[in-house]
C-alpha cells in the first residue's frame, strides 16, 4: 500500500480518539460494518498503541493507522503495534526521514503551500491537509489545485458530515478525516449501533 492509495480506501477516514483501549476493537468492528475500514487512531492518549495493538490483532478488515504521529518515538511505536499507516498534523525533515523508514504508507501534514512544494520535491504526493477549515478550507484547497495538481490531499479538521461533499468533489481531494461518526457521547455508552449508523451515512459521502 502507498499512501497514495491511502486515499484511496474510503472516502472518510474516521479519526479517533480512544481513552480506554478496551473500547477500541467493538468500535472498529463498527466503523468497518458501516463501511469505513481505514481507521486513523490518534496518539493523544495512554490508551492509543494498545488500541492500536487490539484492532491490528483482532480486526482483520480495518486498516489500522496511526495519527498525530510527530516523532521518530511514535513511528516506532505504533510500527511496533501494527499500525498500516502514519498521519502525521505536521512534518520536519528527521519525522519525514523516520515515516519513509518505516516501511508505511504515511500523510504528512501540511498547511502552507511551501510545505506541499517541498514534499513534492521529495517525491510525495499524497498529503494531509491540517487543520482543514481554520487553514483555508475548499477554497485554499481549490487555489492549490491548478499550479499543484499532482499533490493530493486527506484534510482533516472541523470536517463535517454537511462540509465534506464540498472537500470530495474538489479534484485534489482523495478522501476526508474527521471524527463527527465517533462522537465522544455514543463511546462513552458504548452504542457501537449508533456508530455503524453514522459510518455508513458517512460512507454514502462516497458513492
Amino acid at each position: 500500500m502507498t499512501s497514495s492509495s491511502v486515499l484511496d480506501l474510503a472516502p472518510v477516514v474516521p479519526v479517533v480518539v480512544l481513552e480506554d483501549a478496551a473500547d477500541a476493537v467493538p468500535l472498529a468492528r463498527a466503523l468497518v460494518a458501516g463501511g469505513l475500514p481505514a481507521i486513523e487512531v490518534t496518539l493523544r492518549t495512554a490508551a492509543a498503541l494498545d488500541a492500536i495493538r487490539a484492532i491490528a490483532a483482532e480486526v482483520p478488515d480495518a486498516v489500522v493507522g496511526a495519527g498525530t504521529v510527530i516523532s521518530a518515538g511514535n513511528v516506532s511505536d505504533t510500527v511496533a503495534a501494527g499500525a498500516r499507516f502514519l498521519v502525521s498534523p505536521g512534518w520536519t525533515d528527521s519525522l519525514l526521514d523516520a515515516m519513509k523508514g518505516s516501511g508505511l504508507p504515511f500523510l504528512p501534514g501540511v498547511s502552507t503551500t511551501s510545505e506541499v512544494v517541498a514534499l513534492l520535491e521529495r517525491g510525495i504526493t499524497g498529503m494531509k491537509f491540517f487543520p482543514a477549515e481554520a487553514a483555508g478550507g475548499t477554497a485554499y484547497l481549490k487555489a492549490l489545485s491548478a499550479p499543484l495538481p499532482q499533490a493530493r490531499f486527506c484534510p482533516t479538521g472541523g470536517i463535517s458530515l454537511a462540509s465534506a461533499p464540498s472537500y470530495l468533489a474538489l479534484p485534489n481531494v482523495g478522501c476526508v478525516g474527521g471524527s463527527w461518526m465517533v462522537p465522544g457521547d455514543a463511546v462513552a455508552a458504548r452504542d457501537w449501533g449508533r456508530v455503524e449508523r453514522l459510518a455508513a451515512e458517512a460512507a454514502a459521502l462516497g458513492a
